[in-house]
This record gives structure tokens, sequence and C-alpha cells, in this order.
């Protein structure tokens, strides 16, 4: 039990630390070398290790497309640039339906290469190699390594001079107002508001890292463990209700009682004891999981596409197990060899191979409800997730056992076995059906095939539904119904009144076809923009794209302010405005409650003077506008992907943490409702 609780304790701090971590990314890890070619002629290398899960884009991209790698030279006295930025490595090639085009990225790791041709006796040359990186949820801003080089060129080279106009490549970036480091403006951080824009408030550009993270971390958390505890509780509560365990109870505490029939203190708490070996094997298979995988490769899995198919397939099985056409079970010279066990030990120890042996011999009626449990566990990005859920699972399944040994009055009023636990088999059986879709969505979007669009999924949604309510009014059967008699027999008026319910549902999904919202189900449902036939027209254009005029503009019009940090390159930020953002509800409340200000962090819109700010110790130069709003985003925020989206009020306080990437349009009007409400306040 000890090492339980420090498992436990372990992996809950694990929890919080990640919650409050920062949010500053950093996947690609550059290192700038120079490699002397001739007397005459040398190259600047530029090597990158990239993390797993993201991508690095190559050179030379369509225009509307991601940012491409591209040099700018600043400096060239005594050389100048040969030739266009080479990128080297492996070139992986995708179309992105999105963009429309093929894009040309590098995963793992890639090498840029610029060469230039030594003019001078002596030569100084620096600029900057500024890319842009994405994974499936977030992208970086443009981001600069930036380079410096001195050395000696041949001696019969004339004095060096500063070649400008030489240092025009074709992939190089220059503007008439462009200007050396050497001469940029030096600004401390906390002084960055006065400098970048005029008549700007300092308090709107304060840092406010810490009551972002407050109020992440508030979402983070209590939610996630309360629904996940819940979930588990209601899918114990199921399994009591299974064939394999309803039997099973008045049995297991008969046996308690009449053992301890002197002592009945004595017998009621073998049978908590009971109870509690119930829970520790289950909460143990939830901490193993967490184990074996990792934290981090929980998270990484709920992405996955091979594993949301392999999740799919095994919810498939399980739903035509429950549906009666086979049966999951374990070898039974496993239950018989533990139940030995149980009988030839004596106290504590027998009582925990008792325990052991029902969780083995259940397992055909409680592996279906346990895997969807994890399922949900694992993808719900909650570090210990399958703990939480499989103790909530563990305490409804060990309640009864407990309740009828203190109550033993309680059993003659308890349901006997009977037709009505083969219906909940089946029901449950439509319910694995239905999620398995849901899974089967993440892969198909993630490797575009197309075959799961958001109609194609309310379609089967809105079959399973229909069937689920005939089923439970009567009109259709299974052969394990018919194994159990009374084929003919009417539907209690709770399965009627159920059937109803699932009727509705069905029907509540069928506008979906044409585009309706349907809120019940976007958290499950493709996103929006995979549908081929949509009536919603309703866009969302932003009222701002400079901070703080819109800022001003919200303490004018008494309106909190949504902050959207995007990009033009960013794929995913397009991905959520056309699923997202077009639902109708979303699109109101951004387009009439909200003042929406979008901060593209890519615009190469130029400065009228450059500036160097400090951050973290270090002198970073501002060159663009996209400079600006990203430098806004890591001091103000804390993060720098996008893309990132927050509500703040008047004040540039934060009303309701920050979203990303994150197709659940339900969770997306929580995070605008909540900051609503918290700006009325």
């Amino acid at each position: 039990m000890n090492i339980i609780k420090k498992t436990g304790i372990l992996l809950l701090l694990t929890l919080l630390c990640t919650t409050i971590a920062a949010q500053i990314q950093d996947p690609v890890h550059f290192s700038v070398s120079k490699k002397q070619l001739s007397p005459t002629e040398i190259e600047v290398v530029f090597s990158a290790k990239i993390d797993p899960g993201w991508h690095l884009y190559s050179t030379d991209l369509p225009d509307d497309g991601p940012n491409s790698a591209v040099l700018i030279t600043e400096k060239t006295d005594g050389a100048k640039v040969n030739g266009k930025l080479t990128p080297k490595g492996k070139v992986i090639s995708n179309y992105d339906s999105m963009f429309g085009m093929t894009l040309r990225y590098f995963e793992n790791s890639a090498t840029f290469v610029q060469k230039y041709q030594i003019t001078g006796k002596t030569y100084h040359i620096n600029g900057y190699l500024e890319y842009s990186a994405c994974n499936d949820e977030n992208c970086i801003p443009p981001t600069q390594v930036e380079f410096d080089f001195k050395g000696e060129g041949p001696k019969d080279a004339p004095e060096a001079t500063d070649n400008k106009e030489a240092d025009k490549a074709d992939n190089a970036e220059t503007t008439d107002n462009a200007v050396t480091a050497d001469s940029a403006t030096t600004v401390p951080a906390d002084t960055i508001a006065a400098s970048l824009a005029e008549n700007t408030d300092n308090d709107l550009w304060a840092p406010v890292i810490d009551e972002l993270k407050a109020n992440d971390g508030e979402d983070l958390t209590s939610r996630s463990w309360l629904y996940l505890l819940l979930m588990g509780f209601i899918g114990g509560l199921l399994a009591v209700m299974m064939p394999c365990i309803w039997p099973i109870i008045p049995m297991t505490v008969s046996f308690f009682l009449k053992r301890s029939k002197d002592d009945k203190k004595k017998g009621i708490r073998d049978a908590i004891t009971y109870g509690i070996f119930i829970i520790v094997i289950y909460l143990g298979l939830g901490i193993i999981i967490t184990a074996i995988f990792g934290p981090s490769k929980l998270n990484e899995l709920s992405t996955n596409a091979i594993f949301n198919v392999f999740l799919f397939a095994l919810l498939v099985i399980f739903a035509f197990s429950f549906f009666g056409w086979f049966e999951i079970k374990l070898p039974d010279r496993w239950a018989n060899s533990v139940d030995s066990k149980a009988s030839e030990t004596s106290g504590i120890l027998s009582i925990f191979f008792m325990a052991f042996t029902l969780v083995l011999v259940s397992f055909s009626c409680t592996a279906p409800i346990i895997g969807l449990l994890l399922v949900d566990s694992v993808t719900s990005g909650n570090l210990i997730g399958p703990a939480v859920g499989m103790f909530g699972f563990a305490v409804a399944l060990a309640l009864p056992f407990t309740l009828f040994a203190i109550f033993p009055s309680m059993l003659k009023s308890a349901p006997r076995s009977g037709s009505w636990m083969n219906t909940v088999k089946v029901v449950l059986g439509f319910v694995e059906l239905a999620f398995a879709l849901k899974f089967f969505s993440v892969a198909d979007l993630a490797y575009g095939w197309r075959l799961l669009d958001r109609e194609v999924f309310l379609a089967l949604w809105i079959a399973i539904f229909g069937l689920l309510g005939m089923y439970l009014i009567g009109k259709l059967k299974f052969q394990s119904d018919a194994e159990g008699g009374d084929v003919d027999k009417p539907m209690p008026v709770a399965c009627i009144m159920l059937g109803m319910c699932s009727f509705a549902f069905a029907i509540y999904m069928i506008p979906g076809l044409w585009g309706a919202p349907c809120k019940a189900v976007s958290a499950f449902a493709p996103p929006m923009n995979t549908q081929d036939f949509n009536l919603n027209t309703k866009v969302v254009e932003p009222k701002y794209t400079n901070y703080d005029e819109g800022m001003a503009a919200a303490a004018a019009q008494g309106k909190p302010v949504m902050v959207d940090f995007t990009g033009f390159g960013c794929v995913n930020c397009r991905k959520m405005e056309a699923s997202v953002w077009a639902d109708p509800s979303v699109a109101d409340k951004l387009n009439n409650d909200y003042i929406l200000i979008s901060l593209y962090v890519d615009d190469k819109q130029p400065l009228p003077e450059k500036i160097e700010v400090v951050e973290n110790g270090q002198k970073r130069t501002l060159r663009t506008v996209g400079d600006k709003w990203s430098y806004l985003q890591r001091s103000k925020f804390g993060a720098n992907a996008q893309p990132f989206y927050v509500t703040l009020d008047n004040n540039g306080k934060p009303l309701s943490g920050s979203a990303s990437y994150d197709e659940d349009i339900q969770k997306y009007l929580d995070f605008l409702n909540k900051g609503l409400e918290k700006y009325k306040k």
C-alpha cells in the first residue's frame, strides 16, 4: 500500500508540474558553423535537430503557404552572397488540403547551407536564418538563428568594402529601411510597450503569466479529474449489473457472513476488505498503464493515428461481444489457479485471492467497459487519467459487496438475475459502437482519407441510436435475447422511455447533415470543414489586427477582448477557423460579444525602426510587425505557439485562461462563455 501511495503522490506532483509549466516551445535546435571551401569561398552551415512530432519547413514554398526557411544577410564587408540557401537532408513532400498545395518539410534533422564569395583581404558577414515549424496542434512563429563571422581573404584582394547591392540573393529578403543590429535601439523588457507603439498603456503589455497559469490550471485539473472519476464510477455501476457479477454478489456476501456467523463484525470486516482489494487491483491496473507508457507517451498516443485505428477496432470487437456474437474470456485455468490459492490460504491473503478471482471470472463482462474507460482516460490528456478512472470504477464495483454485507436485509429487495442484464449488455454495445467511430475519425483526419466526413459520421450515429431506440422498445432482437427466453414479453416502461430518448437524439442530429452545429455531439463529430454540403455561411473576421488599437476600442465599447495569436502560414489556425469559428454560436460570440484582435506573428511588414529587447538575459532584435506580436505573446502570456487564444478585460488581465488547437466546439464555447461571465462581474 505504501508503494501505491507513493506512486500516486509522484503522479500527482508530475501532473501539477506539467500543468503550471511554461508554454514556451522550442522544438528545433540549431547550431551554426563556418566551413572554408577555398581561399575565396566559405559556406555557413545551419544544422537542426527537430523534436519528435514536429516538422521544419523547407525553402521556396509558395507564397500562400506556410513560412519558408529564408536567409537574410545584413552585413557583408569584403564578401558577397553566392547563390541560394540550399536545404539538405531527407525532404518530405505531402499535399496539404487546407492550403491546396504540396508542402516540403524535414523531420528529425535538417541542414541549410549558404555560400559566400570572399572579395576582400578581410571579411565580416552577419545576418540570420528565419524558419518556421509545426506539429499536429501548434506552430511556432518565424524564429531567427543569427550568425556573425569574420576572417581573412586572399592577400592580393582589395580592402574590404560593404557590398550592400551584392547582398540581394534570390532567397534573401531586404528592405529600404534595413539597419544593422549594431545601430538598433536596446530597450529593457519591462518598458517595451512605450517603444513599440505610440500612446501605448504599459499596463496592457504587463506580463500576466501567473494569472494565466492559475486560470489554465483550474480548467485542466478539477474538471478533467472529476469527469474521469465520474465516468469510472458510472462504468463500475454498469459492470455490477452484468450477468458475470450480479449473481455473484449474494453468494459472496453470504459466504463472508456464514464464515463468521459467530462474529458478525468479522464478516463485515472481511467483506469490506474484499471490496478494498477490488479497488487495489483495478487501481493498480491504472497505475501500471501510466507507468508503462509514461505521461508524455499517453498524450502522444492520444493523437497518434495508428493508435486511434487500433482503439476503433478494439471498441468494435467489444461492441460485438456485448451483442452476443462471441464472448471474450480469459483462460479458465487462470481463474481455477487463483481460486485454488484462495482455498489453500487463510486470512487476508485468501480474501485477496477471492477478489482476484472475481476480476478474472468477470473479465468477459468488465473488459469492454474497462476498455472504453481506459481509452477515454488515455486520450483525455490527463497524466494520471487511467488511475483516476480505474479508481472510480473499482469503488462502484466494490460498493455493493460492502453495503450488502453491512445491511444483509437489502439483498431481499435487490432485483434478481434475469433477462434485464442482457438488455444492459446490448445497450452498452451500441454505446461502444458509437464511441468507436470517434477514434476512427481522428485517424481519418490525420491521414486525410476523407472516409468519415462529418455528414457520414452523423448518418452512422443516427442509424446507431435509431436502432438502439428500436431495441429498447422491443422492435429489434438479438440472438442473446432469444437465449434468455421471453422473446415476446413486452419491454418495461423504463426501456420504452429510454428508447424514446434515443429516437429523439437521432432526430436531433438529422439537421446536422445540412450543417446545423448539433452542439451535443460537437465534441465527437469531425470538424465542420469536412462537411461537403453546408448551409451555414457565417464567417468571422477580426475587427482589429493591432493590439493597442483593439484594446482601446474594447474599452470605449465596454466589451471584453479575444486575442488570437495566429499566422498567415499557420495550418492549425486555418483548421480552427474552418471547423470551430464556422460554428454559428462561436461566430456570434466572436462577432458580437467580443472585440476580436488577430495578431499575425509572421507579418513581414518592417517596423519603422528595429528594436533590440532584453529577454531572459539575452538581446533579441525585433525587425517586423510579426516580431512585435510574437514578443507580446512571449513576454505577456509566456507562450510562443499558434494558434493561441486568450480572453482579456479592458486592463489586459486574463478572464478565462488560454486555449489552443482543439476542434471541440463545446469546449471553445465554454472558454468564451467563462470570459463573458467573468467580465460581467
